[in-house]
This record gives C-alpha cells, sequence and structure tokens, in this order.
C-alpha cells in the first residue's frame, strides 16, 4: 500500500513538473523584455510568492493570457480579500468578483452568449460594468461600450450594427433601450423595482460550472464620441504582454494595490485605461456613478485614495469648489492624478497643481491611438501647456501633408507608433497609416527639447483672410482671464475673410466681463485673425458624457461682415 502510494505521489510530482515546465516555456515565448520586468518589480506587481499560489497564478495566465479577468483570478488567489470595487454600494473583494463573474458567465452562456459574442454594456461607473466586463471576456464574448449619453435611436442603432447578443444596462436606461428581436435585456443597477430581468438573479441562480477552456480572447469596442449619427465602434486589441502597462508606468509612478479613484466614464477610453491599468496593478477601483466635486473630495478622504483618474472639466469642477470646503478634506495621499480625454488648458494645470500639489499628470491620446506622449508634474509646471513627452516604445512624428517630418518648432500632423493602436473599424474601415505611423487628427509641433504641443484638431483650423488660424491658442489666452471660468473658441463663416473666430465664454460665478474687454485684452497678445471677433456669453458651454463640447449645440452667429 505503501509502495502504491509512493508510485502516485511521484506521478503527481512528475505531472505537476512537466506542467509547469510547459506553462513556462509558454509564458517565455510572451516574455516581457527585461525593462519591463524591472518596471513591474519596483512598481510591486511581481514579488514573491508562495509556490502553490506561483502555480495557480500560471495556470491562469496559460487560460485567460493577458485579459481582463486573468487580473480578477491573479487577484483571487494573491490578495483574495482585498477590496476589488468600492461604489456606493459597498466593496467586493478580488475573490467575491471571480466568483461573482463565473456564475454570471455561466448564466449568461446559458442564453446563447458565446465565443465571439458581443454583449453590449451600457452602465455608469459601479461595480455591474466591471463584472459584466469580466463576465463576457470569461466567455470570450466581445464588450460593446455603450456611451451613457446616447439618444434611444443612436443605442438602438449601435445594437443593430454591433449585432449584439445581449443588453446589460443600467435600470435608468431601460426607457432608451429598444433591443431588436432575439436580444434579451438584463438590469444591472436598480433604482427601486423592475419587471426586467437582473443581473443579481443570474449571479444567485447560477453555480460555478467550469467555464470553457481557453476560450477566444474578448475585445474590448469602443465608440467613437459621435455627437450625431450613429458612433463608430473602434476595436481595441488584445496586448501582446505587460508592455503597455509597463510603457505607462515609467512615465506614471503607479504601484500595485493603490486606492484607484476612476471619475472618467469606464465606457471611454480613458475611464477604460485606468480600469485596465488598475486590473494589472491588482488596484482597488474606487467608483461613483455620477461625478460631484464635493462627493470626490470626500471619497478621496474616506478610502484613501492615492491615485485617480479624471478628465479636465471635473478638475475645474474640483476646484470651483469653496476653499474652506475644499481644505475640510484631507488628500495628502493623493501621489496623481491622471489627466485625459480632452485638451488640458495650460491655466488650468497651472491652477489645479497651486492647489493639490505636483501630482497632475497630462495623458495625450486618442480611442484609434490610445496613447501618444505624457507630461509629467514637473514638465507641466515648466510648461503648463505641454503634451509632455512619448513614453518608451513610443514613435511620435510630426509630419507635413507629404509625409515628411518637419523642423522642430513646425506645425504639422501628429503621427504616432505603439503597442495598442487599435485594429480598425467595427464597420471595417480603418485610419490610413504612414510607415507603421496612424495620424491622431491634431496638428502640433516639438519644440527643441523633443516636448509635444498640439495647437488642435487638424479640423478646427480655420482659414481666415488667407491665414491658418488655430482656435486654441485664443482659448489659452482667453482661459487665463481671471474673471473667466471656461471658453470655447470655434470659426464661424464671415462674408468678408471667409472664417473668423468666435469665442464661447462662461464667467465665474459672480464675475463680470463685456465683450469689448475680451477683444481689448486679446488685441495685445494676438495677431488680428486669431482674435475673437465675436464673443457670447453662455451660463455653462454644452457638453457631452466624456465632458468634451459639442460645437454643434452651441449658439447660432450669423455670417456677418467682420467688425
Amino acid at each position: 500500500m505503501t509502495s502504491e502510494r509512493t508510485t502516485k505521489a511521484r506521478r503527481r510530482s512528475r505531472w505537476t513538473a512537466n506542467t509547469a515546465a510547459r506553462i513556462t516555456r509558454w509564458a517565455e515565448r510572451r516574455a516581457p523584455t527585461a525593462l519591463d520586468t524591472l518596471t513591474l518589480v519596483k512598481q510591486g506587481v511581481v514579488r514573491p510568492m508562495r509556490p502553490d499560489k506561483l502555480l495557480r497564478t500560471a495556470f491562469a495566465y496559460r487560460r485567460w493570457g493577458i485579459a481582463i479577468p486573468l487580473g480578477y483570478a491573479v487577484g483571487a488567489i494573491r490578495h483574495p480579500d482585498r477590496p476589488a470595487v468600492i461604489d456606493e454600494r459597498g466593496a467586493l473583494s478580488f475573490a467575491e468578483v471571480d466568483q461573482r463573474t463565473t456564475r454570471l458567465a455561466n448564466a449568461l452562456r446559458e442564453r446563447g452568449v458565446g465565443s465571439g459574442s458581443r454583449v453590449a454594456i451600457l452602465c455608469r461607473n459601479h461595480h455591474g460594468f466591471v463584472e459584466a466586463v469580466v463576465a463576457a471576456g470569461k466567455l470570450g464574448a466581445d464588450s460593446v461600450l455603450v456611451n451613457t449619453g446616447m439618444s434611444g435611436e443612436q443605442i438602438s442603432n449601435v445594437l443593430t450594427e454591433q449585432g449584439a447578443r445581449l443588453v446589460i444596462a443600467d435600470s435608468e436606461f431601460t426607457g432608451l433601450v429598444s433591443p431588436p428581436e432575439g436580444v434579451e435585456l438584463v438590469v444591472s443597477w436598480t433604482e427601486g423595482t423592475t419587471s426586467h430581468l437582473t443581473v443579481e438573479q443570474l449571479i444567485g441562480r447560477s453555480g460555478t460550472d467550469a467555464l470553457p477552456k481557453r476560450p477566444r480572447h474578448g475585445r474590448m469596442i469602443v465608440l467613437t464620441s459621435g455627437t450625431t449619427g450613429t458612433p463608430k465602434g473602434a476595436r481595441r486589441p488584445d496586448p501582446p504582454n505587460l508592455s503597455p502597462a509597463t510603457t505607462i508606468m515609467s512615465r506614471v509612478p503607479l504601484r500595485s494595490g493603490e486606492r484607484m479613484m476612476i471619475c472618467a466614464p469606464l465606457f471611454h477610453t480613458w475611464g477604460l485605461a485606468g480600469f485596465q491599468l488598475g486590473t494589472v496593478l491588482g488596484a482597488t477601483l474606487v467608483l461613483h456613478r455620477k461625478f460631484d466635486p464635493q462627493q470626490t473630495m470626500a471619497a478621496l478622504q474616506r478610502h484613501r485614495c492615492t491615485s485617480m483618474f479624471a478628465v479636465p472639466v471635473m478638475l475645474r469642477r474640483l476646484l470651483e469648489l469653496p476653499a474652506e470646503q475644499r481644505r475640510s478634506y484631507d488628500h495628502r495621499g493623493l501621489r496623481i492624478v491622471a489627466c485625459s480625454g480632452s485638451a488640458l488648458p495650460g491655466e488650468l494645470a497651472k491652477d489645479f497643481q497651486r492647489v493639490f500639489g505636483s501630482v497632475l499628470y497630462n495623458f495625450y491620446g486618442s480611442t484609434e491611438a490610445s496613447w501618444v506622449s505624457i507630461a509629467t508634474p514637473q514638465e507641466l509646471r515648466a510648461s503648463p501647456d505641454t503634451a509632455g513627452r512619448p513614453p518608451r516604445g513610443t514613435t511620435l512624428r510630426v509630419l507635413d501633408d507629404t509625409g515628411v517630418s518637419v523642423r522642430r518648432g513646425e506645425t504639422g500632423n501628429i503621427h504616432v507608433r505603439n503597442d495598442m493602436l487599435f485594429e480598425g473599424y467595427t464597420n471595417g474601415r480603418s485610419s490610413e497609416r504612414h510607415d507603421g505611423l496612424m495620424p491622431t487628427g491634431d496638428l502640433g509641433y516639438l519644440d527643441e527639447s523633443g516636448s509635444l504641443f498640439v495647437v488642435g484638431r487638424a479640423d478646427d483650423m480655420i482659414v481666415s483672410g488667407g491665414e491658418n488660424v488655430y482656435p486654441k491658442e485664443t482659448e489659452d489666452l482667453v482661459t487665463g482671464f481671471p474673471e473667466v471660468s471656461e471658453v470655447v473658441v470655434t470659426g464661424v463663416e464671415d462674408q468678408d475673410y471667409g472664417q473668423r473666430l468666435a469665442a464661447f465664454v462662461v464667467l465665474h460665478e459672480g464675475a463680470t466681463l463685456d465683450a469689448d474687454t475680451v477683444r481689448e485684452r486679446t488685441r495685445e497678445r494676438l495677431s488680428s485673425f486669431a482674435r475673437p471677433r465675436d464673443v457670447v456669453f453662455l451660463d455653462a458651454l454644452p457638453r457631452n458624457a466624456t465632458g468634451k463640447v459639442v460645437p454643434g449645440r452651441l449658439p447660432a452667429v450669423p455670417p456677418e461682415r467682420s467688425r
């Protein structure tokens, strides 16, 4: 009997050793570079662990690859009791998220969702969004991230065009969702009662049966920020390894186990980036369904957040809180405020770091290009309007219209190459590339030190009296006026010059300013064609759900002769 037990034990030992060797060889083919490994060690992502946990982690890697489910599977092994998500309804640990998403995946599979299917997710920032994405990924299904600011017609068109098999939506959006025939609606976050099937019901009824082995990697489909028509779906690529995450960490010192507040919408590229980085870091995600500046300050203190992902308008709202109210909250633990999603005005960058300290990082990128450059707090103090420098492994070029690099200081078309350029739109179209470099659609220049400055969208540039005029220069100047809260400058028709600039201005509460004063102040700093001929005062700028200004919703300015 002892001999038989010994033989079985030896067989198990050989099987374990052989399996570990196969997994090691498989992992080596996808291994990060030495620089990546050093970064992961430095930031605490890679560290010693017990042999049994190491083996279970290797199995999880072999099964899921570099995908969202891996982060929660590894978290359930390494730190099962650490909170994975905290929202208005409490906290869920990594072990809970891993188990709940397996149950949800089994329930979705019973409803026809499988490898290659598409699940539309129409949720605000809460644990339901996270669980929907992880569960879809465990089945090899694609997640279509639907903008919460879309109209009912746009949502219906997206569901049809993307071929969604199932929709997971918050109860507040059920009135907007009209799923095509055969597409089931499941409610995530509920307010009060609902007659619809809910995610919690699916999780409660389903078991933790084994899911399909080694499923196809589910993709993220992010919708472009369209304000009219149906936004296009951009397919996000699978990361080849952890290199994309370490690329960001090479410029931004995020750490393992961060308490990370994500204010930017998760359906947006920037909020999604925070979510994905948090997954690699084993971070605790702190989420609120809607952004409120005072609640954000309270949550930063209550949950001891060390990093925050936000868009520029959110930073402005934090600064607009009364100073006494802001000082009543302790934000000294906040090391990193990562900002992206739209242009960061230089004055806002200066004001934010004056109040919150040297914590601001400005990311420049897009849905299609992922990242292009990152500005550190020190770089923003030296040049508040800079977009920073490309992180390692990123190629940045400024080209003229013929594809030739322009000289330092000259404005041209910004092109980029990195590991995470999008794979194309789901309608089959893509973006033209030049020697592997993708155009961002923005104009900019590199200074003598190699820092990038973005002057605006190529399609925002106007020609006024034969002169090329970039609205951003005017916006940056007017934003710096002490009475001005925010401004957007755009081109309008002009009978004499073809086009002229119009400034739409929002003042600080209680401030007074008139159009003539604005024009007089700009006369001292700008060329004649860069001065705003029209100045329109508004109570607020029209913005979409991601905080971007929607020019089509600005008041019309008649094409009269210039003054």
